[in-house]
């Protein structure tokens, strides 16, 4: 599966952004798919992830509540709706997927991942 994310920009601390990702080349509803962000001199982690059917989903502590994960099966896309937006957001944000790992948050474990969109949030 090809993933490919977008919707970052800049965005003023307290502001709102929703990210897409949108899959091709594979059955979507195959996969579980997550979101992971990067910011500079730091490692990947984990921001949210989503189910196959979307019906369950898991969050980091630092988004939840913030944050809310989405997708739509019928249009191979998947959402990252991202409200009261701090500095301390910004980031590349991925998206991955994978055919088995159930809603984790270790990114070693995602076998696809599109190539990123970024997201500043100023203070």
């Amino acid at each position: 599966v090809q993933l490919q994310a977008s919707g970052g920009g800049l965005v003023q601390a307290g502001g709102f952004l929703r990210l897409s990702c949108a899959a091709s080349g594979r059955t979507f509803s195959r996969y579980v798919m997550g979101w992971f962000r990067q910011a500079p001199g730091k490692e990947r982690e984990f921001v949210a992830a989503i189910s196959r059917n979307g019906g369950s989903t898991n969050y980091a502590d630092s988004v939840r509540n913030r944050f809310t994960i989405s997708r739509d099966n019928a249009k191979n896309t998947m959402y990252l709706q991202m409200n009261s937006l701090k500095p301390e957001d910004s980031a590349v944000y991925y998206c991955a997927a994978d055919e088995n790992y159930a809603l984790g948050s270790d990114p070693m474990k995602y076998d696809y991942w599109g190539q990123g969109t970024q997201v500043t949030v100023s203070s």
